[in-house]
């Protein structure tokens, strides 16, 4: 049984039909990406998984159970986070207290917020250097890191991550994508959305090719990386 099951996904922005129809599938322990061009539907699949959006038809389930009707403060208690495009930190929040909020489906249990600050402070040692500065007050990167750390306060089986590597200079994509591989490693599942079609397919087991609100291609990621039709509109070649 898949983790992250879609069936004929339909949402819409007012009556602008964003998703029309969307399927995919991702097991448990994968990397999945979706890439596509701007405006092909990704980020609205993320926010319709993570219960932002509703959808206006069709079924999303995780772990077997239906989430299309779930509050999305409940479902990252069932274990989705979402790290938003845009990173999206609080800018008059310190490190930790960015952090903290991530925590909140924990409760008050300190001991376990603890742990999961040290996990993530493993994974981004720069995080814990920076931990009583102001989030507005970080690099590029540096709200990448904390983006994606908040999210992994709440010790997700499935994270969402959205243009990880949007803006940042070549050494700090390769350092983000590195990250993600751990992260996978570490026993998260990923939902990977990325401008960066090469790099997402080289860390990812399978991927889906959104346009204008449809997936029209799926696969293995290393046989999309041969597909001459995505070489040609997402990697660049001729």
């Amino acid at each position: 049984m898949a983790l992250l099951k879609i069936e004929n996904l339909h949402t819409y922005y007012g009556h602008v039909h964003a998703l029309k129809g969307v399927n995919l599938e991702v097991e448990e322990g994968e990397v999945v990406t979706l890439i596509g061009a701007n405006g092909a539907g990704k980020t609205t699949t993320l926010r319709t998984i993570s219960g932002l959006i509703r959808p206006r038809e069709g079924r999303v389930e995780f772990s077997g159970q239906a989430i299309n009707d779930v509050p999305a403060h409940r479902i990252v208690e069932e274990g989705i986070s979402h790290a938003p495009e845009g990173r999206q930190v609080f800018t008059t929040l310190t490190v930790m207290e960015n952090l903290n909020m991530g925590a909140y489906t924990l409760g008050g249990d300190r001991e376990a917020i603890a742990e999961n600050c040290r996990r993530v402070f493993n994974l981004f040692p720069r995080l814990e250097e920076r931990k009583n500065q102001l989030g507005g007050t970080l690099s590029g990167g540096e709200q990448q890191m904390l983006s994606i750390g908040r999210a992994l306060m709440a010790r997700p089986r499935l994270l969402l991550l959205d243009e990880p590597s949007l803006g940042l200079a070549p050494l700090l994509v390769k350092a983000i994508f590195d990250t993600v591989r751990e992260i996978n490693a570490r026993g998260v599942t990923i939902l990977l959305v990325e401008q960066n079609a090469r790099a997402a397919l080289k860390i990812a087991r399978r991927g889906y090719v959104l346009e204008t609100g449809k997936v029209v291609l799926s696969g293995p990621a290393q046989d999309l990386l041969q597909d001459e039709r995505v070489r040609k509109a997402y990697l660049g070649e001729q």
